[in-house]
């Protein structure tokens, strides 16, 4: 079976996760850590796109990518990638495959989980217990924004938009990062969304969150579950998502709504 074509960002935004094939660990000292870093770097001089954060873990990668042209982050990560999978294999002595399957990407076209995003990559190593806070992972771009260390990440964007002031940008940085993030941005090339992707895109549809909608009143809430119907969503999506039982979902009609 051919590969589904890669959704395409129309922002230019992109989630992209790599991991080790089998799970195995792609960085196993901080050589390994500082030449993939040092490869991204590469790429950024050739196309011109932008990190706004990343996390290299021991078997995955997370990065937030803004390309400049459409299209780029595919020739960005296949020579990111391939260059990097070369260099591991010389220096261990192996051949074959390193990055099980191909990297994941999941165009960010609502601009609001930006920093949602943002705080769910630099909280990777917290939620896998591996430190208590961001700020004690070395391998993320976290302490770039805090520290203002030289690396690939462009936080002057990021930061900017937080505040005029740059002392008072990276305060409330640090605030952002000081609650969990509660969406799992799991990147995926799959035309099936994820429980996520779902709640993301309802959200966008209904300017509410998904779990209110059944609290609204019943015209209104009618209407909202025609517009998610129309948007391509499943009954057992909508279901999942809202808890409104599929017998009532199944049953609003254009009628019921005008």
């Amino acid at each position: 079976m051919s590969r589904p074509p890669r959704r395409l960002s129309e922002t230019g935004l992109y989630h992209v996760i790599f991991r080790g094939i089998n799970r195995m660990d792609i960085f196993e000292e901080e050589a390994d850590y500082n030449k993939f870093l040092e490869i991204m770097q590469k790429q950024k001089d050739e196309f011109e796109f932008e990190i706004y954060a990343y996390c290299l873990m021991t078997n995955h990668v997370h990065i937030f990518i803004k390309e400049k042209r459409p299209g780029d982050i595919k020739k960005i990560m296949h020579k990111a990638l391939t260059s990097y999978v070369v260099w591991y294999n010389r220096k261990y002595q192996r051949s074959g495959s390193l990055v099980g399957n191909r990297y994941k990407s999941e165009p960010i076209e609502d601009e609001d989980y930006y920093f949602a995003l943002v705080r769910y990559i630099h909280q990777n190593p917290v939620r896998a217990g591996i430190s208590l806070r961001p700020s004690e992972y070395k391998w993320s771009s976290y302490r770039d924004y805090v520290y203002g260390l030289e690396s690939i990440t462009d936080t002057d964007f990021t930061l900017s938009i937080l505040s005029e002031n740059m002392q008072q940008a990276i305060t409330l940085f640090e605030e952002l990062h000081w609650i969990e993030e509660p969406l799992s941005f799991t990147a995926t090339d799959s035309k099936k969304l994820t429980p996520s992707q779902v709640k993301r895109k309802i959200e966008k549809i209904s300017g509410i969150k998904s779990e209110e909608i059944a609290s609204l009143v019943r015209g209104e809430r009618n209407r909202i579950l025609m517009l998610l119907r129309e948007s391509g969503l499943s009954i057992g999506q909508i279901e999942r998502a809202t808890g409104i039982s599929r017998g009532i979902i199944g049953n609003v009609n254009k009628r019921e709504v005008i």
